[in-house]
């Protein structure tokens, strides 16, 4: 934001000149657009998998809900750390230090992996630990525990998954991730429908066939990227395979120095998420398949901006390795207005058709009468939940990772202790589990604002 005179500068409502905004539009849409058609057609996926199994019952879906919850927590962690090596790759590349940049994701390649094996082995032998301190219900245990076990073998491809595209987002080569999306969508929606309901030969396996499905077409996924990733002449920043095997720990080390803040970060929010999960099963277990379905909506706009944030995190990177802070604050009020934009469209549609698009999960009259004020509530919450993510990415490419993990730790505390009094002690019921989720997005905007500006007027 440091453009123009020192007093524009200082002002928290200095208008983004037109033709910043453009310039730097056209390089995040470039590196976000890739990935977010590629997660746009993961996202549309996931909604006919959750349609599918929402036709079997609103007990699958919450069985399903509760296995993805902190299956997704411990697979994001993998992500999470990668985070710190986006950082430092993408600081360095902006140096021009090319051959540090290499070693750096030589490192990634070599260590990334272990995590990933370590977490196959614990949700294919003992995933009832995670779901009996959940709280699940014996009635759909059974369930979670089956899907769990069947979508395992994931957390191999994980590590190997997250190196790759740290390397395609620092190179700014992100167009396979369209391909990659598409191929494991299509795939994955095919033998949803064989081998959820029983078609093409496939015997019906109900909520275990939904699981091995997005194995199936997640290793189909994978193998595309891989085989791109080790074909193509254009990935200046790939490291040989020599490189890889001669990698130094110190290097992963100095990767997991910046990225464990956003690791930790990510745990914080996901274990604020679980507890909510658990506050849900205690009010009923229609309440987490409603959970489930609503913030599966949600997500789908969710999705569009985390791309925007990761092209944030990559270009703030990139502007702060050449040593021009300006341009920092340039990329993320960029991103900011973007995907703002994309806010204001979903909650116009959530809306418009609410009843319509819940009925796309579930038949149940009690949720479709409140389906109104259910995606008013989580459209609204998009906005602040953009912010964080837009002004954290940039928070973390200048440098300073730790930042969003205290207001994160902020957030998990506020949200434990809030959901623990509105549901054990005032017995209310899932829309004040909404409206606490608000409220906590939006106080962390709120610091995570303030942290912004006054790295800005250090800056000024």
């Amino acid at each position: 934001m440091i453009f123009g005179d020192s007093a524009k500068a200082e002002s928290p409502f200095y208008v983004l000149p037109e033709e910043i905004m453009k310039t730097y539009s056209r390089k995040i849409l470039a590196i976000a657009i890739p990935i977010m058609l590629s997660n746009l057609i993961s996202q549309l996926q996931m909604m006919i998998d959750r349609i599918f199994i929402g036709r079997l019952s609103l007990e699958s879906m919450s069985a399903v809900g509760n296995a993805t919850t902190p299956m997704w927590t411990t697979m994001s962690l993998i992500f999470a750390l990668t985070t710190g090596a986006t950082i430092l790759v993408s600081q360095a590349y902006g140096a021009n230090e090319v051959e540090r940049a290499r070693d750096l994701l030589a490192a990634l390649f070599k260590f990334n992996n272990v995590l990933g094996v370590l977490l196959f082995l614990f949700w294919l032998l003992c995933p009832q630990v995670a779901f009996h301190l959940m709280g699940v219900d014996e009635s759909i245990i059974g369930m979670s525990i089956d899907y769990a076990q069947y979508f395992a073998p994931i957390f191999i491809l994980t590590g190997v998954g997250a190196s790759v595209s740290c390397l395609l987002e620092v190179s700014q080569k992100t167009q396979i991730m369209i391909w990659y999306g598409l191929s494991r969508s299509i795939a994955n929606v095919i033998l949803d429908y064989a081998m959820i309901f029983g078609h093409f030969g496939f015997p019906a396996m109900g909520v275990r066939g939904a699981a091995l499905a997005t194995t199936v077409a997640e290793l189909l996924g994978d193998l595309i990227v891989l085989v791109y990733v080790l074909t193509t002449k254009d990935l200046k920043l790939r490291p040989s395979f020599a490189r890889i095997l001669k990698a130094r720990s110190a290097l992963f080390a100095e990767t997991v120095r910046y990225g464990a803040p956003a690791a930790c970060e990510d745990f914080a929010w996901n274990l604020g998420n679980l507890y909510l999960i658990a506050m849900l099963n205690k009010v009923s277990i229609e309440a987490a398949g409603i959970h489930s379905i609503v913030f599966g909506v949600e997500l789908i706009a969710v999705v569009l901006v985390t791309s925007i944030g990761t092209a944030t995190l990559t270009l703030s990177g990139f502007e702060t390795g050449k040593k021009n802070i300006r341009g920092v604050w340039d990329v993320v009020l960029t991103s900011a207005i973007l995907s703002w934009a994309i806010c204001a469209f979903n909650l116009a549609i959530f809306m418009l058709i609410p009843v319509k698009i819940l009925g796309l999960f579930t038949t149940d009259s009690a949720v479709l009468a409140a389906a109104g004020i259910y995606l008013f509530v989580v459209g609204i919450d998009l906005f602040p939940k953009s912010g964080n993510i837009i002004y954290g990415s940039g928070i973390k490419g200048y440098g300073e990772p730790s930042w969003m993990l205290k207001t994160q730790l902020f957030g998990t505390v506020f949200v434990i202790a809030l959901s623990s009094v509105v549901v054990m002690r005032f017995h209310m019921g899932i829309m004040a589990i909404f409206v606490v989720v608000v409220i906590d997005e939006s106080l962390r905007f709120i610091l995570n604002s303030a942290k912004l500006r006054r790295i800005r007027a250090k800056q000024v």
